[in-house]
């Protein structure tokens, strides 16, 4: 099974929940697809390490072969290919690897070849494999590594938890797209309304099932939870703001290994989605 955890924005707790989520299952795995920004690894510090590099085929060109007829510039929509002083340029970092600019070529000028965007690195915690990948700064999309974090758990039939990237952008997409359910972190703010409900009509658009963690939740006035109420949208847990939960989490601890009274609230949250599922 896997369940998605993600939030409009970040600071939520998003990955505060997830970790702490994939601790309480024996034999968990837990997938950090928030490979611009990924964190979780620092909370598991996972060991046995391997290592994996992620690669995607850009265009080079054979000037010899280039005519300048400039099909393969007119075809890119992405602008990562000019012709400028009869000399056709690539752009690699602007690239989307759709291979197009090489089939309209007429001369076959322009070729492929592999580049590294990054990494794949794959641990075990205290009985979690921890899957996290890391985009190389710079790079236009993290997708493919999305992709391939999600590949290495196809057949895995542990609780799967997926720290998808925060907003509502691509990576998101493909972080949640074959989940099996989702959980929605929010903050007690205005700007946390506005991002929840961004990711709101995302799961609606992909048909999961979802509920609502408001995370942070103090004595004060709590937009949040009115949005979701004058919506009816399902709060699956209230995390109250404790001064020992940002301690622990600041000092890159997960909360039920530190502190096991806390245990109970994220194995209520787990059985609450496999009822919901059944």
């Amino acid at each position: 099974m896997k369940i998605a955890v993600l939030s409009g924005k970040g600071g939520t707790g998003k990955t505060f929940v997830a970790v702490n989520l994939a601790s309480i299952i024996a034999k968990s795995v837990y997938l950090d697809c928030d490979v611009e920004e990924p964190n979780g690894h620092l909370f598991f510090k996972p060991q046995d390490i391997t290592e994996e590099e992620v690669k995607v085929r850009v265009p080079y060109v054979h000037p010899a072969l280039c005519d300048g007829s400039r099909k393969c510039v007119d075809f890119c929509r992405f602008n990562a290919l000019a012709y400028v002083n009869n000399k056709l340029m690539v752009f690699e970092e602007l690239c989307h690897s759709c291979g197009g600019c090489s089939l309209v070529c007429p001369n076959k000028a322009i070729k492929e070849k592999d580049k590294t965007i990054g990494v794949v690195r794959d641990g075990t915690s205290e009985g979690v494999r921890v899957i996290s990948g890391f985009l190389n700064p710079g790079e236009v999309s993290g997708i493919p590594i999305v992709k391939r974090i999600l590949e290495k758990v196809e057949v895995e039939k542990e609780m799967v938890f997926i720290d998808c990237p925060p907003g509502s952008a691509c990576m998101v997409m493909e972080s949640i797209k074959d989940a099996d359910y989702c959980l929605l972190v929010a903050e007690p703010t205005i700007f946390g309304v506005h991002n929840l409900a961004m990711v709101q009509e995302l799961v609606k658009v992909f048909h999961k099932p979802f509920s609502i963690i408001l995370n942070k939740v103090n004595d004060e006035k709590n937009p949040a939870k009115t949005y979701c109420l004058e919506q009816k949208l399902p709060i699956i847990a209230e995390i109250s703001y404790k001064e020992e939960i940002g301690k622990i989490s600041s000092n890159g601890y997960i909360l039920v290994r530190e502190k096991p009274e806390y245990k109970s609230l994220f194995i209520d949250i787990t059985a609450k989605i496999l009822k919901e599922l059944e």
